[in-house]
């Protein structure tokens, strides 16, 4: 019989997610034994979409090392307006703006292509000592009291302290866990691409609420914005079927031809929407993380950044739990996890589902609501920053990665 392999640390999923976990665990903590494994191969893929990363997050690959390499083809976003208006409204006023630094020197986010920031990664974790597996299935998960054998489909046997779930919403190892979720079908799609238009974005997002739901763009390099147009999932499939040239139209008008003309340099992709929160993050032996954890609405571009947060949060309680010689897999361990992550999750999941059923109407009386509670926050500079500060990932006393410092 084989010999297994020996890990402290297993991570299944090598996303953005599970890639900067593993890195962090590799970096902070040198000595620790730490794979990585996926169906797929650890390739760049060819994807024009791109992530807006929080300041908190920006600060995770800075303390990683990593953000240098990302910088140049990042666009800051300086600034987000918001409006709310009926598609056909000539006037869409300005109910909510922000501009300027979170910190001195540090705007609010960053646009990164998710190319950009998956090769960064890739090459980091090869470089760090990052054990990966894949393109290889792990076949065979058997949760004991001291440790987690795993069986691959190549055959490789491994057994690790600890079996991390960055496996994406349709987690197998949540599913083995036998861990619930709770949530709904927004009965709505995010349709994305990226366009190239006529006047320049000056680093601002925007995002207009629309009846059928939001409509963001966000800032990319040289006349250049992501956007990510939420639309009833029923009405998709017209939107989709569209010739590029027609589409590009489609946009110019629910934009009020701010950009003047568009150019669509990537054909539209469509994702349903849901909200789906697991019912715990832990399990005997198991964390999990990202979308494997929550998915919510993207109505406040918090998907990603979640995400890193998870491992902000799980990177630091491992390590230290590592140096004070404790089981990083016993329950105790995994408890300080969870209740580190679950009051975030809850309310950005409450807040993003709120704000979805607020917005996505057209109802008069929820109208004025909305719009006088959106120019209240914008009057009080308190309120707003603080509201910043929270989707910024830049608040004090959270996990020392968020603010680009070392474990």
């Amino acid at each position: 019989m084989a010999k297994k392999l020996q890990f402290d640390v297993m991570i299944v999923g090598a996303g953005p997610v599970g890639l900067t976990l593993a890195l962090a665990l590799k970096q902070f903590a040198p000595g620790m034994r730490v794979a990585i494994n996926d169906v797929r191969d650890l390739v760049v893929p060819k994807d024009e979409r791109s992530s807006a990363l929080a300041l908190g997050i920006t600060s995770v690959f800075e303390a990683l090392n990593i953000w240098d390499q990302m910088l140049p083809e990042a666009e800051p976003i300086k600034g987000m307006k918001i409006t709310d208006s009926d598609q056909a409204d000539l006037h869409r006023p300005l109910f909510l703006h922000f501009e300027g630094d979170v910190k001195p020197g540090k705007p609010f986010a960053h646009m990164v292509p998710n190319r950009v920031t998956l090769k960064a990664l890739i090459e980091a974790a090869k470089e760090s000592g990052v054990e990966i597996f894949a393109p290889n299935k792990a076949v065979d998960f058997r949760f004991g009291s001291s440790h987690v054998d795993v069986a691959l489909q190549d055959g490789t046997a491994l057994t690790a302290s600890l079996v991390v779930a960055a496996d994406g919403a349709r987690s197998a190892l949540r599913a083995l866990a036998k861990i619930d979720t709770f949530g709904h079908d927004y009965k709505q799609s995010g349709i994305v691409t990226t366009f190239a238009h006529e006047y320049d974005h000056h680093q601002i997002a925007y995002e207009h609420f629309l009846p059928a739901g939001p409509f963001a763009t966000l800032p990319l390099p040289n006349k250049r914005s992501s956007l990510v147009w939420t639309e009833r999932t029923q009405d998709v499939q017209h939107y989709l079927d569209m010739s590029l040239a027609d589409a590009a139209l489609e946009i110019e008008r629910r934009m009020g031809s701010s950009f003047g003309k568009v150019t669509i340099e990537a054909p539209l992709q469509a994702f349903p929407l849901k909200l789906q929160i697991a019912k715990s993050f832990i399990a005997d032996r198991l964390a999990l993380v990202g979308d494997a954890a929550h998915v919510v609405h993207p109505i406040a571009g918090q998907g990603m950044n979640l995400g890193i947060k998870d491992v902000a949060a799980l990177a630091e309680v491992v390590i230290l739990a590592m140096r004070h010689g404790e089981d990083i897999g016993h329950g105790a361990v995994l408890e300080r996890y969870e209740e580190w992550r679950r009051m975030d999750i809850g309310l950005m999941a409450v807040a993003t589902d709120g704000l979805n059923k607020l917005f996505s109407n057209n109802l008069p009386p929820l109208r004025v609501i909305r719009d006088v509670g959106l120019g209240v926050v914008d009057r009080l500079p308190m309120l707003k920053n603080a509201f910043i500060g929270h989707a910024a990932a830049a608040q004090n006393g959270g996990p020392r990665l968020l603010d680009g410092r070392p474990i």
